[in-house]
């Protein structure tokens, strides 16, 4: 015996109220990413990204570690990785999408 067990074995004993738990925090990470993080969800290499935005690796390696990057840096990033970019103000009475931005030229 090895002594491992699979994960389906580990879990099957959790409660419900843990399982709720996990679950929020699934969504709730899904929802806050660093861009690396995000190319790295959605199965993407740097280098493959790289190619999409039509600059080399280390370029998209330097953009993912920047903590300013410009809107239509990021927008071209969001992009190549097929998603698109919303950018939005949260506020005690709700959340209003800035819209300014959305018609940049590329």
């Amino acid at each position: 015996m090895t002594g491992r067990n699979s994960f389906k074995k580990l879990t099957k004993d959790t409660s419900p109220k843990r399982r709720a738990y996990i679950e929020a925090r699934k969504i709730e990470m899904r929802e806050e990413m660093a861009l690396h993080e995000l190319r790295q969800a959605i199965g993407t290499s740097q280098k493959t990204l790289a190619e999409e935005l039509n600059v080399l690796q280390p370029a998209v390696a330097k953009m993912e570690r920047r903590s300013d990057i410009r809107i239509s840096s990021l927008r071209k990033m969001v992009e190549a990785m097929g998603g698109s970019l919303v950018i939005k103000a949260h506020f005690a009475q709700g959340d209003v999408t800035i819209t300014n931005y959305t018609d940049l030229p590329q």
